[in-house]
């Protein structure tokens, strides 16, 4: 049975979550009574949101790309600006296309590209358990396969080659602004999935040194960067043997480092 979605209920729930700090109490509110199955149920949802916890984590989902993505505990919360990069690998991808989430976290990515093309083959990989986890859920309706490990290492050797689109949203944060962050992700989202390395993007170089050996001739990367670090994350690539280019949303506030190996 539904908690009581009375307007007394409705109003007491924002109240809290406005004074919690919540800008956007009022239809934080309405989530939190649809989720909840009883009053004392509501209750509990309204206490852990009030405690700080994402909005995300205490419903057990995100909306992404107009899916609904179910998450855990801990796993990284898609961000909305992501959905730019999601657009854009979209729009590269063909009918068929091997499609692989590095660092996949919910498995987010992945699931809105499957849910985009035809006939995809998804393959995703987290060194975060929990994520591993998570992603499998969001990736079973796909038939995607989801594996645990550090990037590359993981991932089945058939794959070598045979990548097209290399979704890579990899942490890039510097080690010394993760403290930083709003508390929502500093205190709730595990490390690994923030902690970028000292100038951020110590996991985007490792992913570009191995793409080449990974993606099909003509295949891309395609992963989130600050716009301070567009200089270095497209060095990196060209580096390692692909062409870059970086693609950028003022409305989403999104920068997308995109690298190619030739065909």
């Amino acid at each position: 049975m539904p908690a009581d979605d009375s307007p007394a209920s409705r109003s007491a729930v924002t109240a809290r979550l406005r004074a919690a700090g919540c800008v956007y109490a009022e239809d934080e509110a309405d989530l939190l009574i649809a989720a909840a199955r009883t009053p004392a149920d509501l209750a509990s949802l309204v206490d852990q949101r009030a405690a700080g916890q994402p909005l995300e984590h205490v419903l057990g989902w995100a909306e992404f790309c107009g899916l609904r993505i179910a998450l855990d505990p801990t796993v990284f919360v898609p961000r909305r600006r992501t959905e730019f990069l999601a657009s854009q690998a979209i729009a590269l991808a063909r009918p068929g296309a091997v499609i692989v989430d590095l660092c996949c976290g919910s498995g987010a990515l992945a699931a809105a590209m499957a849910a985009a093309i035809d006939r995809p083959e998804v393959h995703a990989a987290d060194i975060d358990p929990a994520a591993v986890r998570c992603a499998g859920r969001n990736l079973a309706a796909a038939g995607g396969q989801v594996y645990e490990g550090d990037l590359y290492e993981p991932l089945p050797a058939a794959l070598r080659g045979r990548v097209d689109i290399l979704l890579a949203n990899v942490p890039y944060v510097p080690t010394g602004d993760v403290g930083l962050l709003p508390p929502e992700a500093r205190d709730f989202e595990a490390r690994v999935a923030l902690d970028g390395g000292p100038d951020g993007l110590g996991v985007l170089r490792r992913v570009a040194a191995g793409a080449p050996q990974w993606l099909a001739p003509g295949g891309h990367l395609l992963s989130e960067i600050s716009e301070h670090q567009e200089a270095a994350a497209t060095g990196a690539a060209t580096g390692s043997g692909l062409s870059a280019r970086v693609a950028r949303s003022r409305a989403q506030g999104a920068t997308v480092l995109i690298a190619t190996r030739p065909g």
